[in-house]
């Protein structure tokens, strides 16, 4: 059977993506950033998975306004990187697992969550810029992904409640499939940011770090912050944490199995104008 065997969380700051395509990685201002995940790049090397479920957020890039899933799941066997205004960033194209996508589809809306099917999509920065900071720039990505976007765009949004049950459903799918893979998942976006408005630029560490506190030691607790809670101490795309509750959700100690093994946490203020956050968690 198939196993998740380990769960990363990152941001997917846009600024990141261009920072690796335009060579400034090693410019001061993002040195700090990218040393962080220094680490992450070679624990990835040691710990290549089979596939990676790979939960971010689309950016009026595959959906528009016009048609907005809550929870999206590609399933076609490769995603282009998507155009977001000034090309489609140089990085591979991303080959995605139809055969576990499909399963994971039938089996979690056999679960009562309505998924949206989709494919035929491109893929952008909130997917591209976190397999950039794992993998680095390779000419192919290491394994198949499988996109899951969720709206956290326009409102309404999913609970965290709603996405930490979600995970649940996502681990007992990937268990359930007959082939002997090791699949990662990912939760993605965040931190405190707000893009608008008259808070905008606004980054809260204080709340950021509570959250990877209490993300890591009591994920049902983080699971049933409201909304608001999010919007007031985070800013308006602060509620992209939300995505980070499905990832945990999938981890085996939510269904009884032991404590997962930090590996790795990294925070950085500022980039762009927001934080980076990150973990690594093994299921033991």
């Amino acid at each position: 059977m198939a196993k998740i065997t380990a769960s990363v969380y990152t941001s997917h700051v846009p600024a990141i993506g261009a920072a690796l395509d335009l060579g400034k990685s090693n410019e001061p201002y993002w040195q700090p950033v990218f040393k962080g995940y220094e680490y992450s790049r070679q624990w990835m090397k040691d710990n290549q998975p089979d596939v990676i479920f790979l939960v971010y957020n689309d950016h009026a890039t595959a959906f528009s306004l016009d048609m907005i899933p809550t929870f999206a799941i590609g399933t076609a066997a490769e995603f282009e990187p998507a155009d977001e205004g000034w090309g489609p960033r140089p990085v591979p194209l991303v080959l995605g697992h139809p055969e576990l996508a499909a399963h994971i589809a039938q089996s979690v809306i056999q679960d009562d969550f309505d998924l949206t099917i989709v494919n035929k999509m491109d893929v952008d920065h909130g997917l591209t810029v976190p397999l950039s900071l794992m993998c680095g720039q390779p000419e192919a990505w290491p394994c198949p992904v499988i996109p899951f976007a969720v709206n956290v765009v326009q409102y309404p949004v999913p609970s965290g409640k709603r996405c930490f049950n979600l995970g649940k459903a996502i681990a007992k799918a990937i268990e359930s499939f007959d082939k002997p893979l090791n699949v990662q998942i990912w939760g993605t976006g965040g931190m405190s940011h707000q893009l608008q408005g008259p808070r905008a630029g606004l980054i809260n560490r204080e709340f950021d770090n509570a959250f990877l506190d209490r993300l890591i030691a009591d994920p049902e607790g983080q699971a049933n912050v409201p909304h608001i809670d999010y919007v007031r101490e985070a800013g308006s795309e602060g509620i992209e944490l939300v995505m980070w509750l499905i990832a945990r959700g999938a981890m085996a100690d939510v269904a009884g199995g032991n404590a997962p093994k930090l590996v790795h946490r990294f925070y950085h203020v500022p980039a762009s104008n927001t934080a980076v956050g990150h973990l690594i968690l093994e299921n033991t």
